[in-house]
């Protein structure tokens, strides 16, 4: 395959799941967060919905993982930063299971549990997913910047995991670590997608 058309699917694969982690994320966790047993009981299709976002988040994350993997076949770090991803993916479904359960939970705190196991769960993945940004970041060479950024987030992503299971009052600290892990993470994997989709594969990489 033309390593235009592989940037194309990457870039693709990536805006599917930013809008699908969005839903899933700021409104459906947020919502069983807030009430759980309106949410659960009341609003069921929209948890449905959104655990269907989360397996598609999945689905393109692998999408993605082999489209990258294709496009920069040539550099030594390329297997292994996929092998990584792959991880993540693989984790990511795993933890998806927790919000199935939460569907037939019947209590407040049964519910929250379940959201509380999905997290954790995420969070293993998610120290994996900042190893690939790092390596991808190190990966695509050029625009430097973008490799800055995913580098940078990648380093904050596995920051934050290990804050969360070494600190016993990470939420005291949360309000700091949320902002340095979102804000090189959209800039980077953001500006890596719309890069993608407009100069991705119409140049010779580096390796």
């Amino acid at each position: 395959m033309k390593k235009r058309n592989l940037a194309l699917i990457a870039g693709v694969s990536y805006l599917i799941i930013f809008f699908a982690a969005i839903f899933a994320n700021f409104f459906v966790l947020e919502s069983m967060k807030m009430d759980p047993l309106t949410t659960i009981q009341d609003h069921h299709m929209m948890v449905r919905f959104g655990i269907l976002a989360f397996l598609i988040t999945v689905v393109f994350d692998v999408v993605v993982a082999w489209a990258l993997q294709e496009l920069y076949r040539e550099n030594n770090l390329s297997l292994l930063s996929t092998l990584f991803r792959m991880m993540h993916a693989a984790i990511m479904a795993v933890a998806v299971f927790a919000l199935v359960v939460s569907l037939s939970a019947t209590g407040e705190q049964e519910i929250l549990r379940q959201v509380d196991i999905f997290n954790i769960i995420w969070l293993i993945g998610l120290f994996f997913f900042g190893t690939h940004l790092i390596l991808l970041g190190r990966i695509i060479g050029r625009p430097k910047i973008i490799g800055v950024f995913l580098v940078l987030a990648g380093v904050m992503y596995m920051v934050d995991t290990e804050a969360h299971f070494l600190l016993p009052d990470y939420e005291a600290h949360a309000s700091v670590f949320l902002p340095l892990v979102a804000i090189p993470s959209i800039v980077g994997e953001m500006s890596f997608s719309i890069w993608l989709l407009i100069r991705g594969g119409k140049e010779k990489h580096s390796q």
